[in-house]
């Protein structure tokens, strides 16, 4: 909740209380400290990282800009993922959005921009080039449409195998390169005592998602994807739909009956723990697992499959970024400038471990080893693909993700899904 002041003729107080996301910002009186009035400007924050470090980072750096700037007035709120998503479609569609804000890239970030409410920022990026340009620049695409840029790329992620390295060797055992190796390492691994050699958090939709997505991207051909993934064209009846569910639950089956009852989070615990040799995690991930184990992990990108007809050395991936609302005041502006420095991304990594989109923003001194090796990673894959929850309407990402649920507790079938994707489908194109 936030307050704003306007003094009326010195004698009324009018205190106004409302939700930080359905506030706009707006220009108010105040008094100095020498009674001469000046004008505040207040800006609504709003991102998704109530816990920490980032909750504490984002004051901090709001408490910065504020004490830099003495006209402008910060008001922050912060919901965790699954609520922001939520909670940021709502103030879309009712036009209160908050000055500043996260996004997600790709469809996430265009759903957005299809309302008409988020600022273009070609205009802003020309007049400041030594902003533009200390931007890694293949991080804009998943904001960028139809040649117009929306947003300001500041996290990069990927996904990949985590996996034990002292297990591995005692096993002599190498990180696959294609599918068929990889089944042969968890059956190597199971034959060795390791119950679950794979472990994940499946009452978590999003990291079905991931596999699925990555899967798919393997199998389709992208001229597939990019009709289907369309949800005015999109139909799903290709065949590689289906053999990319049967190999998600062919995987299922090294994670245990533990997987499907637990969340993602304990998933990484488990092999950070050493319980589990194998996880599929986000290099984001890395400070969490570092913070609670000495343990020498390395990682692989998903391997090769076998017949697919999409890029297999591609990384799934994609940035995540701060936008702002069409009406927000040139100070808002001022304040996405300073959370993309370079000054506040060095600190963002040194602080949260994830990787940033600014040139110079991460180095051997703010990040581990194995986090320049996960920088590098990303800055050279031959491509990134979006996550599947971003890439496809969420309609249809939710029936896949469902799906993978019941795949994995033996409820449905690949066809089963499938059916219900194309039905899904067929409803939108309408």
């Amino acid at each position: 909740m936030m307050k704003r002041k306007m003094t009326i003729l010195g004698l009324l107080v009018l205190i106004i209380s409302f939700t930080v996301g359905c506030s706009k910002a707006n220009d108010v009186e105040v008094s100095s400290d020498n009674g001469v009035k000046e004008d505040q400007v207040v800006i609504d924050f709003f991102h998704r990282w109530p816990n920490e470090p980032r909750k504490s980072f984002y004051q901090e750096k709001a408490d910065a800009f504020m004490a830099l700037n003495p006209n402008v007035k910060i008001n922050i709120d912060a919901v965790l993922n699954d609520s922001y998503k939520e909670k940021i479609r709502v103030l879309v569609s009712n036009d209160d959005l908050p000055d500043i804000f996260t996004s997600w890239s790709d469809s996430f970030a265009l759903n957005l921009v299809s309302s008409g409410r988020i600022m273009p920022i070609n205009d802003i990026l020309e007049a400041d080039t030594d902003w533009k340009d200390s931007i890694i620049a293949s991080q804009f695409s998943g904001f960028t449409f139809d040649e117009v840029t929306y947003g300001i790329p500041f996290t990069i992620d990927g996904k990949a195998f985590f996996y034990n390295k002292s297990i591995f060797a005692e096993n002599n055992l190498e990180a696959p390169k294609t599918y068929a190796e990889f089944i042969k390492v968890l059956d190597a691994l199971q034959a060795a005592g390791y119950e679950i050699p794979i472990v994940e958090g499946l009452t978590n939709a999003w990291a079905i998602s991931h596999y699925e997505g990555t899967i798919l991207q393997r199998l389709l051909d992208p001229r597939v994807t990019e009709v289907d993934y369309n949800e005015t064209t999109g139909t799903f009846t290709d065949p590689g739909y289906v053999r990319g569910l049967e190999i998600f639950k062919e995987l299922t089956q090294y994670m245990g009956d533990v997987s499907t009852a637990i969340d993602h989070e304990t998933a990484r615990n488990m092999f950070a723990k050493g319980e589990s040799p194998i996880v599929y995690m986000q290099f984001a991930e890395i400070k969490m697992v570092e913070d609670q184990t000495d343990m020498d992990f390395g990682f692989f990108n998903f391997p090769s499959i076998e017949g697919g007809k999409g890029d297999q050395n591609a990384l799934t991936g994609a940035p995540e970024g701060w936008m702002l609302s069409k009406n927000a005041p040139k100070e808002a502006v001022d304040f996405l400038k300073f959370l993309t420095s370079k000054e506040t991304a060095y600190d963002f990594t040194k602080a949260d471990g994830q990787l940033n989109a600014i040139i110079g923003g991460v180095d051997a001194e703010n990040s581990s080893p194995i986090s320049m090796e996960a920088f590098n990673l990303v800055i050279e894959a031959s491509a990134t693909a979006p996550w599947f929850d971003n890439a496809v309407n969420i309609n249809i990402a939710d029936i896949f993700m469902r799906g993978g649920q019941s795949l994995a507790t033996g409820e449905s079938t690949p066809q089963d899904i499938m059916k219900e994707v194309q039905a899904e489908a067929d409803r939108l194109r309408k």
